[in-house]
């Protein structure tokens, strides 16, 4: 492994490549990786660099999020069967004709959408910054949110606002089960439970925090001390114990599996050696319909000023 390290470290070397890794990405992956972060995190850096290359190690829809926003650079995945439920679960022409019966509504849109769903949003949001982007509009403002159901009721309801939901779902978020992770909690008392805001409302109500990745690791970096169950896919983890090596996190199970972690199996089609054919080959590339990313570009582009505003 260490000599496939050492070959994907002098690839990207000699292409000016920047690897860019999701934090639901193998460890070995985000080790290698130029940066590693959410959603939010991954568009912010895709916008500014001026790195010919980008390898995008995550799914699909990450990939086209970084084209759409640097149409001039070559944009690589590692495998192109890398795709997401939730963004499965929003046909693009279902949630066109959705908004077109809606008229008079603001549409925003999870960044776990394709480009042609983006092209029919008037701001996309990432977990990170859905609250505060929801908030910067009036309280009386229609609004359609999709397509993830579980974080626009959780919007909802701390928002006190009414937003039309889409009913899509992340399948790995759907999975928590609550009996187990109400069986750790009694084995583990003193443990605090991170949750991310796909997951179902029963399980956010057993969680003591409830954030986006990006968040949920901020936390825990900041409070080492504590001992915590992890209901978010399991790859954050590696991030996590890197972070903070003393401190014990526990993921949560599913409901449909005895082993203890719940993983994305389109996350985990990435792997080094597709990572390392990616960047030799320089393929496969993502493509975008240019007038389908032009449109696409726009509610991207509000997100990351409204964010830069906001500082997040």
């Amino acid at each position: 492994m260490s000599d496939l390290i050492e070959a994907i470290k002098q690839l990207k070397k000699e292409k000016n490549a920047l690897i860019l890794a999701h934090y639901y990405q193998q460890g070995e992956i985000q080790d290698i990786a130029d940066y590693v972060g959410d959603s939010l995190a991954l568009a912010q850096w895709a916008a500014k660099t001026e790195a010919p290359i980008i390898v995008m190690c995550g799914v699909h829809f990450m990939g086209e999020t970084a084209k759409v926003l640097c149409p001039d650079k070559k944009v690589l995945v590692p495998d192109m069967a890398a795709g997401c439920s939730l963004a499965d679960s929003c046909p693009a022409d279902e949630f066109a004709r959705f908004v077109a019966d809606h008229p008079g509504y603001t549409v925003i849109s999870y960044v776990n959408t394709t480009a042609a769903v983006k092209a029919v949003t008037d701001v996309v949001v990432t977990s990170t910054n859905a609250r505060q982007i929801v908030e910067s509009f009036p309280k009386e403002e229609k609004i359609i949110f999709g397509p993830d159901r579980n974080l626009g009721s959780y919007i909802n309801a701390i928002t006190g606002r009414d937003m039309l939901l889409w009913n899509g779902a992340c399948h790995v978020h759907e999975q928590f089960s609550v009996e187990k992770i109400v069986e750790l909690k009694q084995q583990n008392p003193d443990a605090v439970v991170l949750a991310h805001p796909e997951c179902k409302s029963v399980v956010l109500k057993l969680a003591d925090v409830v954030g986006s990745t990006a968040a949920l690791l901020k936390y825990a970096v900041a409070h080492p001390e504590k001992k915590y169950i992890v209901a978010t896919e399991s790859g954050i983890l590696h991030e996590m114990q890197k972070k903070c090596p003393d401190t014990t996190f526990i993921p949560a199970p599913p409901n449909d599996s005895t082993c203890g972690c719940n993983e994305c199996n389109f996350m985990r089609l990435n792997t080094l050696q597709k990572l390392y054919d990616c960047l030799k080959n320089e393929m496969p590339e993502i493509t975008v319909d240019p007038a389908i990313a032009e449109k696409a570009v726009r509610p991207i582009q509000r997100m990351l000023e409204i964010s830069a505003k906001l500082g997040l």
